[in-house]
């Protein structure tokens, strides 16, 4: 059996959720059944780290929009490596739209991770143009599916939401000294973007230190050096929460420092379906999140953790402030989280699920005429 060449396609492999489900997909590929592939077409960065030895590789170095030496590297890459699938990430899109009008007319598969979606508007005129090439639209939740159909006008057969998926990691070496105490450390797993909404989450923390001195806020994440994060710096500094609230950035070693956390907390005001979530649950965290995105689906509804409204700093405080009260409450939730994430969230399900996508447009009338 010849096996079918498949392109993940992204414009980087900076540190961020979109970069790290292209990583996994390509790693988690079927060897026997996929010679697997990933294109970075603007930039490297720190998710380049984590691809596995059996995945190929190219760069583009794209300059600009539309950089017409970065399409000719990527047809030749194309054709030296007889791929089949470009499964374009978020904004790859457009470039994969335009490479599958050449020989070998290669099917593309879009996997929409846009989770501003409740904050802001996309051009749907823009995605539409692209959509005519698509062989179907992988959505991270229910709502960015409905967007396809509706906005895109992509048949409902063609579009599909399927769920993010971690990969469990070992509990390799000693757990990292952080700040704070056992007991009392809140989590937050988040680059520094305006829709992670820090800012609520800053606001909570200041009714939660009213009532528990002792509690103390872990945010991981990148983009120091945006201006979001300035803004969260000085908000920190003004509100006197230096002592309360430590800034670790990037970690290389995130499942171990969740591991040393007691709870970890989401405060979105917009979200597709967050890794950050999974991975609280595999490291048995007990969770408050605010309710967008999937995060309800996540928590099954609140059952596997604490859901709160969005921009809504004293529900957010509220829900800290019960779990830093219980230990018993916090190890419960914990267990049905890590049980929930195992379950139905595994890697397993999810590639069984985009496997077939790639099998239906090969199959379909365009995607045969195409491939």
């Amino acid at each position: 059996m010849n096996r079918i060449g498949v392109l993940q396609v992204c414009d980087s492999l900076a540190a961020g959720g979109m970069e790290r489900v292209a990583v996994n997909v390509a790693n988690a590929l079927p060897q026997d059944r996929y010679r697997s592939h990933l294109c970075s077409t603007r930039a490297e960065g720190p998710m380049a780290a984590f691809v596995h030895p059996h995945v190929g590789r190219i760069c583009l170095h794209r300059n600009g929009r539309f950089d017409p030496r970065a399409v000719e590297r990527l047809i030749h890459y194309i054709r030296q490596n007889d791929i089949r699938i470009l499964h374009a990430h978020s904004t790859a899109l457009f470039l994969s739209a335009i490479v599958s009008y050449i020989k070998p007319h290669p099917v593309v598969i879009w996997h929409d991770h846009f989770g501003r979606y409740e904050t802001e508007e996309r051009p749907a005129w823009v995605y539409r143009a692209a959509a005519r090439r698509l062989g179907g639209v992988i959505a991270v939740n229910q709502s960015l599916a409905a967007w396809a159909q509706e906005r895109l006008h992509v048949p409902a057969g063609h579009v599909r939401y399927i769920p993010n998926f971690v990969i469990a990691t070992a509990a390799n070496g000693s757990t990292p000294a952080l700040p704070g105490q056992a007991g009392s450390r809140i989590v937050c797993v988040a680059n520094f973007r305006p829709q992670k909404d820090h800012r609520n989450l800053l606001e909570a923390m200041r009714t939660v230190l009213r009532e528990m001195p002792e509690a103390h806020l872990i945010l991981l994440g990148h983009g120091l050096e945006t201006p979001c994060y300035q803004e969260i710096h000085e908000k920190i500094s003004r509100n006197g929460l230096n002592g309360h609230v430590s800034v670790l950035g990037p970690r290389d070693d995130v499942p171990a420092v969740l591991r040393a956390c007691d709870i970890g907390v989401l405060s979105s005001s917009s979200e597709g379906l967050p890794l950050a979530l999974l991975e609280y649950g595999l490291a048995g965290l007990a969770v408050a999140a605010t309710k967008v995105g999937q995060c309800d689906e996540v928590l099954a509804g609140g059952k596997c953790g604490l859901l709160v409204p969005a921009r809504d700093p004293d529900a957010l405080a509220k829900a800290l402030l019960l779990l830093l009260g219980s230990v018993k409450t916090r190890q419960e939730f914990g267990r049905a989280l890590n049980a929930r994430v195992r379950e139905s969230f595994s890697p397993e399900s999810a590639i069984e699920q985009i496997t077939a996508m790639y099998e239906n447009a090969l199959t379909s009338s365009n995607g045969a005429r195409r491939a």
